[in-house]
């Protein structure tokens, strides 16, 4: 499982050149930081809270085109400007989602939503 959200997030943030790309992994009530690419992020993220937190609640997709007007935003760098959580399921719970952070404003749409979650599910699926 590790091994496929590494590569997942490598593939995603050099393909696409997004500022951060990784996952988050479900802990208890919390999400702790798994593999990602891009610069220092934060570590733990409660449930609920920000972005990721919310998406994990909802279980579901969150597009946020500008961060500063997300309620709650958690700013792990203050040069992600819209980001994009898709939660990842494993026998029908939550065990972890992919955070995709950019720079610029209304970077992710619907349709980045739709594909995403066709990717995350590469993740639970049978081993490689």
């Amino acid at each position: 499982m590790i091994a496929k959200m590494a590569n997942v997030s490598a593939l995603v943030h050099q393909g696409f050149g997004f500022w951060w790309t990784g996952f988050y992994r479900v802990s208890g009530e919390e999400l702790i930081l798994g593999p990602f690419q891009g610069p220092v992020a934060c570590m733990h993220i409660p449930y609920g809270r920000g972005v990721c937190g919310t998406a994990w609640k909802r279980r579901e997709t969150v597009v946020v085109p500008d961060v500063a007007k997300f309620p709650g935003h958690i700013a792990c760098s203050s040069a992600s400007r819209s980001e994009i959580v898709v939660p990842v399921f494993d026998g029908g719970e939550v065990m972890a989602v992919l955070d995709i952070d950019s720079t610029e404003l209304s970077t992710f749409d619907e349709v980045d939503a739709r594909n995403l979650e066709k990717i995350v599910q590469l993740i639970t699926a049978s081993p490689a």
